[in-house]
C-alpha cells in the first residue's frame, strides 16, 4: 500500500470516527474505552503506593524480627530482597493475574492495556514494575508525573517502555456483537497464513465492521476497500477473487480470534497438566 493510500485511509478512519481506543475481549467483543484521566491515575497510584508501603513495612518488621540478631550486611540484604519483592515482584504478579488491574486501579475504575487495546502480559507488567521502582519510588513519582503530562494518553515512563497505557471503560452496554465467519470463506481462512497486524489496524477493522450500518454507502465502500488493502498483504494466500472487502475483513478477524483462543486453551491445559504432575511429585520420591 502506498504512502498516499495509507494517509487516505487514515483520513477516512478519522472521518468515520473509528477510534483505536478499544479493548477486544476473548470473545472478540469490542469495548470502547478512553485514556484514563490524569487525576484518576494519580489517585490510583497513591492507593497502590499506600498498600505496597504497608505490606513492605509489615514484611520488613516481621522478617527482621523473626531472624533475630543480624549483622549489618545481612540486614541490608534482607531489606533489599524485601523491597524488591514488594515493589517489583508483587505489582508484576498482581497486574499479570488481574490483566492490568491493581487495588488502586480497581478502586478508580481503570485498567492497564497494551497500545493495541489487548490485555497486558507478564513482560508488560514486569517492565512497568521495574521502571516504576525508579520513576515512582526513588523520585517520589515526579518523573512519572512529568512524563504523563507530556503524553497524550497520560503514559508514564514505564508505559512508554512496555507499550501500555491506562484506560477507563465506558460500560458493558457498549459491547458490540461478536463477529461470525462468512461461510464461503471458512475453508480459505482455515488454511490461510495470517501474520501479526500493526497496532490499530485490527481494531480499526473491528470498529468499521461494527458501524457499517451507520456509515454513508459511498464512505462505507471506500473505507472497506482501504482497510482490506491494508490487511491483504498480511494474509497468504489472498482471498478468493471477487471477495467483498467486508467479508474478507470479518474472516481475517474471526480466524485470528479463534487461533488465539485455541492457543490460550492449549496453554491452560499444559499448565494444568504440569501443575498436577508437580503436586504428585513429592509423593513419588524415595
Amino acid at each position: 500500500m502506498t504512502t498516499h493510500a495509507a494517509h487516505s485511509a487514515g483520513r477516512a478512519l478519522q472521518a468515520a470516527r473509528l477510534t483505536d481506543d478499544l479493548i477486544i475481549t476473548g470473545e472478540a467483543v469490542a469495548l470502547e474505552v478512553r485514556p484514563a484521566a490524569f487525576l484518576l491515575r494519580v489517585v490510583s497510584g497513591l492507593i497502590d503506593a499506600a498498600a505496597y508501603a504497608a505490606v513492605l513495612l509489615a514484611l520488613a518488621v516481621g522478617v527482621l524480627g523473626s531472624l533475630g540478631d543480624l549483622n549489618e550486611a545481612r540486614v541490608t540484604a534482607v531489606s533489599i530482597a524485601t523491597l524488591a519483592g514488594v515493589v517489583v515482584v508483587a505489582p508484576t504478579v498482581v497486574e499479570t493475574l488481574s490483566r492490568g488491574r491493581s487495588l488502586g486501579k480497581a478502586a478508580t475504575g481503570i485498567r492497564i492495556v497494551r497500545d493495541d487495546g489487548g490485555p497486558i502480559r507478564l513482560r508488560h507488567a514486569f517492565t512497568r514494575s521495574l521502571t516504576g521502582f525508579g520513576e515512582l519510588w526513588l523520585t517520589a513519582g515526579s518523573v512519572a508525573v512529568m512524563t504523563a503530562l507530556l503524553n497524550g494518553r497520560g503514559k508514564r515512563l514505564g508505559d512508554l517502555l512496555a507499550g501500555t497505557y491506562a484506560v477507563r471503560t465506558r460500560g458493558a452496554d457498549r459491547k458490540a456483537p461478536p463477529l461470525l465467519m462468512p461461510p464461503e470463506l471458512e475453508d480459505w481462512a482455515r488454511g490461510a497464513d495470517i501474520r501479526a497486524m500493526p497496532d490499530g489496524v485490527a481494531l480499526a477493522a473491528r470498529r468499521f465492521l461494527d458501524r457499517t450500518g451507520t456509515l454513508d454507502p459511498a464512505s462505507r465502500e471506500q473505507l472497506g476497500r482501504q482497510l482490506a488493502a491494508r490487511v491483504e498483504p498480511l494474509v497468504a494466500p489472498p482471498p478468493p477473487w471477487g471477495t467483498h472487502p467486508e467479508r474478507f475483513l470479518a474472516a481475517v478477524l474471526v480466524a485470528r480470534r479463534d487461533r488465539e483462543y485455541a492457543v490460550g486453551l492449549r496453554a491452560r491445559d499444559t499448565l494444568a497438566t504440569t501443575t498436577a504432575e508437580l503436586r504428585r511429585l513429592p509423593f513419588q520420591l524415595g
